[in-house]
């Protein structure tokens, strides 16, 4: 029953981990290829978490899933264009300033726009309960969530690897004065890479809004973990922010079960170890700076 109760856990802990991966692997696109530090970035999963609030009300969950991510990303499109051009250039500290300040400028937003109290989302009726396999019992939510975040992460993944989109931006992010000697401008794409990493942070804020409490500060709360995932997997590495993701999700999901109070610490320990046999993070790879 322990093993049953175990692997149960291990599953949670990959639901977990595929929460993380919306929001780690946009941000590591976007350092990858702008190099810059978007603090902002938990803004957009919790503009995400609010947006979907309205959208379910008038047109149900299931179309905010997709209407809420493209909206949220066509404001990253501004957010590329009028703030993140001005520093692709100048000292990354900078862009670490300016967007912490946005972070802090979007929470206060949140709380003018939608109060400063918790709401909560509501949960699809088809996915409430529980599903039984043998002696195992697992959400019904849970288990979709992390269906959605798969073909989320094989989408881009075939954007990444299958196109000429995809060969561009990875060019981009290992040779960038070689794309620019052959004639091919990466703004457009840099634009395209943020509006993406954006949407998917904002399809986190809908997916978890059943699950955890909306409040206006819960972009800020995310941003760490996110962080940590993109240290452990390594920039510029697909993969290694997956891993990463997952193994962070498992890891503290079996520390939960085993020690509850060290939970919060376990992923920081297995970033401490992580980088003190692999400072590139898991499969991190050397990058130039985006000009």
């Amino acid at each position: 029953m322990e093993l049953v109760f175990l692997l149960e856990q291990v599953v949670n802990g990959l639901v977990l981990g595929g929460y993380y991966l919306l929001l780690a692997l946009g941000l590591s696109l976007i350092f990858s290829v702008g190099g810059i530090v978007n603090l902002a970035h938990g803004a957009f999963y919790a503009l995400g978490a609010y947006v979907s609030l309205e959208v379910i009300k008038h047109v149900g969950f299931g179309a905010s899933i997709f209407i809420t991510p493209i909206a949220v990303g066509l404001v990253g499109i501004l957010f590329e264009r009028f703030l993140l051009r001005r520093f692709y250039s100048a000292d990354p500290i900078l862009s670490l300033l300016v967007t912490f300040g946005l972070a802090l400028v979007a929470e206060q937003f949140i709380r003018m726009v939608w109060g400063a109290a918790p709401l909560q989302s509501t949960m699809p009726p088809e996915f409430k309960g529980q599903l039984i396999v043998g002696d195992m019992m697992f959400s019904r939510y849970r288990l979709f969530i992390l269906g959605v975040v798969i073909v989320v992460m094989s989408g881009i993944w075939l954007l990444l690897h299958k196109t000429a989109f995809g060969r561009v931006v990875r060019a981009g992010v290992q040779k960038p004065d070689m794309v620019a000697v052959l004639g091919i401008k990466l703004q457009p794409y840099m634009t395209a890479i943020v509006m993406l990493g954006v949407a998917t942070a904002a399809l986190g804020g809908v997916l978890f809004g059943p699950i955890a409490v909306v409040h206006p500060a819960m972009g800020m709360e995310i941003m760490t973990v996110a962080f940590v995932v993109v240290v452990i997997g390594g920039l510029g590495s697909f993969w290694g922010v997956v891993l990463a993701a997952l193994l962070v999700g498992v890891v503290r999901g079996i520390t939960i079960h085993f020690q509850p109070a060290a939970g919060e610490a376990s992923m920081y320990v297995l970033m401490f170890l992580v980088l003190m046999f692999r400072p590139r993070g898991l499969l991190g790879e050397r990058i130039e700076r985006f000009e």
